[in-house]
């Protein structure tokens, strides 16, 4: 019988790696738009809400709204790829990959699926940039969240003497 986390350890974990992915994946995006500011990218992220006027135009309240989507933005990835983390596993056999595939699975959805519906829009098509947002979401997203679902099923294989197991009940 498999070893499943408790739901209340679970939480926690989740949470904790959400708030360290949010914030990783902040510090990131402030380092490569430092000629911005962290006031001007959470304006620009309020701004897929509340449109351009409005959120560079809002002062401190936007700011406000911007680090709110980021991280609830954040939280959802994070709770997205923990939660089908061993179905990524069976199908590529390593955390290192499952984190690569992870952070460009993020990318895509934001910049593909969620951006062009928001008052942000579609943005051109620039590589080196892409190449750097993949990056980062790889580094920031991806890894974390990789290394702790591996560490966890690791912990719990040890435990209870079984080569993988759950990380949640289906």
């Amino acid at each position: 019988m498999p070893i499943v986390a408790k739901p209340a350890k679970t939480s926690l974990t989740v949470f904790l790696l959400g708030l360290f992915t949010g914030t990783l994946d902040g510090i990131c995006a402030i380092i490569w738009s430092y000629k911005a500011g962290p006031v001007i990218i959470f304006q620009y992220i309020a701004s897929a809400a509340f449109g351009p006027r409005q959120a560079f135009s809002g002062g401190w309240p936007m700011v406000y709204w911007g680090i709110a989507f980021h991280y609830f933005i954040a939280f959802a990835f994070t709770v997205l790829w923990y939660k089908t983390y061993n179905w990524f596993y069976k199908i590529l056999g390593n955390e290192f990959i499952v984190a690569f595939v992870y952070g460009l699975l993020t990318w895509i959805i934001m910049n593909i699926l969620v951006l062009p519906f928001t008052q942000i829009g579609m943005k051109p098509f620039k590589i080196l940039p892409t190449i750097i947002g993949m990056a980062i979401l790889v580094f920031a997203v991806g890894l974390p969240i990789a290394l702790v679902a591996e560490r966890k099923i690791k912990n719990q294989a040890n435990a209870g003497k079984s080569e993988r197991v759950f990380l949640h009940n289906k």
